[in-house]
């Protein structure tokens, strides 16, 4: 078989030839990774036990590996320990938490969220050994002024859900914490004005008792279509 002519570029490519799985042992990975991933829960109860660093580069290392919108990754993570800037991200947070429980407005969002039982007090912020904040680039200066990035939602999205997969695969619990208005991390962290805050996670190990409500998640017929 004569061998296909090589394609034109206008910018370096590589090849890519990973290796094709049976169809058994490649269904066979997706079904030990649906079981793996459907024990995931979303953790409000955690232990203060140590988390080593390695552990929290690692997770961001995997999120690196996310597809993002003409790759330009427009994510960056804070990690912070410090028990001090925790304690002042957590009263921060809870001021926002307390406008926000207290408004008359959205009974519906209020009604949502009360299976979950949460409220205002966020004391997890003080207990966990870290906490990681995902920050979306709405832009990056260059030498040549700011260059805009692209799909930025999406992409940051994606990378969150690979660092939630890999604290997961790590034995480690986390919580996608979006208290709103965030811009208060924005000044504790000292991020730049390009950057917004996405996500707040708190990261650790669950505590001995901890507990999680008690769902179900939407069954395959929901989720997925054929045509």
């Amino acid at each position: 078989m004569t061998a296909p002519a090589p394609r034109p570029h206008a910018h370096p490519f590589v090849p890519y030839t990973p290796p094709r799985l049976p169809s058994a042992e490649g269904l066979r990975r997706g079904q030990e990774l649906f079981e793996h991933l459907d024990g995931r829960r979303s953790v409000r109860f955690f232990s203060s036990d140590p988390v080593p660093r390695e552990a929290i580069e690692l997770a961001v290392r995997t999120a690196n590996t996310a597809p993002s919108g003409a790759h330009q990754q427009p994510w960056t993570f804070v990690a912070v320990a410090d028990p001090d800037l925790k304690h002042r991200i957590r009263l921060a947070a809870e001021a926002e938490e307390r406008a926000f429980y207290g408004r008359e407005d959205i009974p519906q969002w209020h009604g949502a969220l009360s299976r979950l039982e949460t409220d205002a007090n966020k004391e997890f912020l003080d207990v966990v050994p870290w906490i990681v904040v995902a920050f979306a680039q709405k832009y990056r200066v260059t030498g040549t002024g700011k260059q805009k990035h692209y799909y930025v939602n999406e992409s940051v999205g994606i990378a969150c859900g690979m660092f939630i997969t890999a604290l997961h695969t790590m034995g480690l619990a986390t919580l996608t914490h979006t208290p709103n208005p965030m811009g208060f991390l924005t000044q504790l962290l000292e991020r730049p004005s390009s950057e917004r805050p996405y996500i707040l996670f708190p990261v650790g190990y669950p505590a001995d008792d901890c507990e999680v409500p008690e769902l179900t998640r939407k069954p395959l017929a929901e989720a997925l279509v054929w045509r």
